[in-house]
């Protein structure tokens, strides 16, 4: 068995190819079930992929673009997005774009626009590669609207989960028990995985195995392989642009401390009777930083 380069599934573009196109439906579908552990009769067993563009109900309202959009035979709609980088007001952003899917659907049906009981419930999944919820220990946690005094979920018709990959930890394969797990390893292992490690994944379950086939280079295009590098491009650039500031931020700081160590050193020297001279020698301040700090006395 050989394989070829392995894709990083959380870059964008490799994120909507496997899971965002009518030919791997059949992924989505697995992930979704595996994520939500939807069995028996919940159980999706087909969905349409939709346009990821949520339109403005106003004409002057921008577009907002998911990453995956879908809807099951009965109607619910699902939104899936991957979040590579730090985002403040992620959730904010959730509930956003819930509702905008949620409010549209009214637009759909009767010449009148719909009937609020025609309304389908909404489920977000999210992705994260970071850590939103500092607070809590899970990697995963799910949010429903609930009563309470009585913690019953009344009004159904959102429900949240975020997946933070940060706090998912290191796992082997032969570890990995339930098929949350095992969605978390490939999104946060695989690209690294050994020949080895590869071999023995995918045996773990069929949507993953598709998943995984679906990363390999040698089934992509070369105009998606420029997509995606374009975009790990923009990553690298960003990531640069960060470590860049922050080392700057440590500079600047280093550089404020020693000067006010420098004047606070300056001050005691002054109140002591030392020469302006002399305390620019010990402290390697000018003469004109001394006199401020003299005037202020």
């Amino acid at each position: 068995m050989h394989f070829t380069k392995i894709l990083d599934p959380k870059n964008d573009v490799a994120f909507r190819k496997i899971f965002g196109t009518e030919k791997n439906k059949s992924i989505l579908i697995g992930f979704i079930n595996d994520i939500q552990d939807f069995q028996g009769q919940s159980k999706i067993v087909d969905v349409t992929i939709q346009n990821p563009i949520l339109e403005g109900s106003i004409h002057h309202q921008k577009e907002s673009i998911v990453d995956v959009l879908c809807k099951t035979k009965t109607g619910e709609e699902i939104i899936v997005e991957m979040q590579l980088s730090p985002q403040k007001g992620f959730e904010k952003r959730a509930l956003y774009y819930a509702s905008k899917a949620y409010s549209r659907q009214l637009k759909k049906g009767t010449a009148q626009g719909g009937k609020y009981t025609d309304l389908k419930s909404v489920i977000f999944i999210a992705i994260l590669n970071n850590t939103i919820y500092k607070n809590k220990k899970d990697y995963i946690s799910r949010h429903k609207i609930m009563d309470e005094k009585t913690y019953e979920n009344d009004l159904k018709d959102f429900s949240f989960t975020f997946i933070e990959l940060e706090k998912f930890p290191k796992k082997s394969i032969s570890s990995l028990k339930t098929n949350i797990e095992k969605w978390c390893y490939f999104f946060k292992e695989v690209p690294e995985s050994s020949y080895e490690d590869i071999r023995e994944f995918i045996t773990k379950a069929e949507s993953l195995k598709q998943a995984f086939y679906a990363l390999e280079e040698h089934n992509w295009s070369k105009s998606e392989l420029l997509a995606y590098e374009k975009i790990e491009k923009e990553i690298r650039d960003n990531y640069a642009i960060e470590e860049y500031k922050k080392d700057k931020y440590i500079e600047i700081g280093m550089e404020k401390g020693i000067a006010s160590t420098q004047k606070s050193i300056a001050k005691n020297l002054l109140e002591k009777g030392m020469s302006s001279d002399q305390v620019a020698e010990i402290t390697g301040l000018s003469l004109h930083d001394i006199e401020e700090i003299f005037s202020k006395n």
